[in-house]
């Protein structure tokens, strides 16, 4: 079986995911799908996209689900991936070492030359972030986009997941989150980010930050107060202009 690092350097990357903010709109998951295609773990297969049984590897994938109910209730979109426990056992269950976890950085990847395709990984893998690709026959998962963020052709700010440099309304941080004074580390500190099924034991890297609670308008409940907008003042200039156009 496959040893984990024995002197890990405490760094930590990983990705803190919003859940408060998160629109479910599938952009993390297509563009990862279309980076990693062509880099370090791809191909990434599609077979029969379109038919019956379609079958394929995507490193993120999106859940939506309602929670709460009536005037309570809501759609939470959560995105899962890769999480790049500190004690993962998809990795000590590995018989060929093709599962590892780099000391250096946190990262868990998997070396293809070496992977029998046995899916040991996948059924120790509690989150599921496993995929098969049947096509090759080897285990495949996130890489955390290792080919982009030590790309130093790239501008720092594109130095990131590509899950992360897509999103639109910013759901998605990256850092070293072994780093106690890092971004991401204050950001999990300040909205009580959490781990998944921290049960397990494994120490999941990413975080995922809660819903905020909802707030009701003065003199409203339940669905009513959440279709009420906020008071504020009328826009000026061009931007005043085109709202009073659209309201005519």
């Amino acid at each position: 079986m496959t040893s984990l690092p024995t002197s890990p350097s405490g760094k930590r990357l990983g990705l803190v995911i919003d859940l408060d903010i998160c629109v479910g709109c599938h952009a993390c998951a297509v563009n990862c799908k279309e980076w990693n295609s062509g880099g370090i773990a791809g191909p990434l297969t599609d077979l029969d996209p379109y038919g019956g049984e379609p079958d394929g590897v995507w490193f993120n994938r999106v859940h939506s689900f309602e929670v709460g109910a009536g005037g309570d209730g809501r759609m939470v979109h959560f995105p899962r991936s890769c999480l790049h426990c500190a004690e993962p056992d998809c990795v000590t269950v590995c018989p060929t070492g093709a599962s590892y976890k780099r000391a250096d950085d946190g990262i868990v990847l998997v070396n293809e030359d070496l992977c029998i395709g046995c899916k040991l990984c996948s059924w120790a893998c509690p989150y599921g972030a496993r995929e098969f690709d049947s096509d090759v026959g080897v285990m495949k998962k996130c890489t955390l986009c290792a080919d982009r963020i030590y790309n130093e052709t790239f501008d720092e700010r594109d130095r990131v997941p590509a899950c992360v440099a897509t999103c639109p309304v910013s759901a998605r941080h990256f850092g070293d989150l072994g780093d106690p004074e890092s971004d991401v580390s204050r950001l999990v500190a300040e909205r009580g980010g959490y781990d998944l099924m921290p049960e397990m034991g494994y120490a999941p890297t990413n975080k995922y930050l809660p819903p905020r609670p909802r707030r009701a308008a003065a003199g409203c409940t339940g669905a009513a107060a959440e279709l009420t907008a906020p008071d504020h003042a009328p826009a000026k200039g061009l931007l005043g202009w085109i709202d009073r156009f659209l309201s005519g």
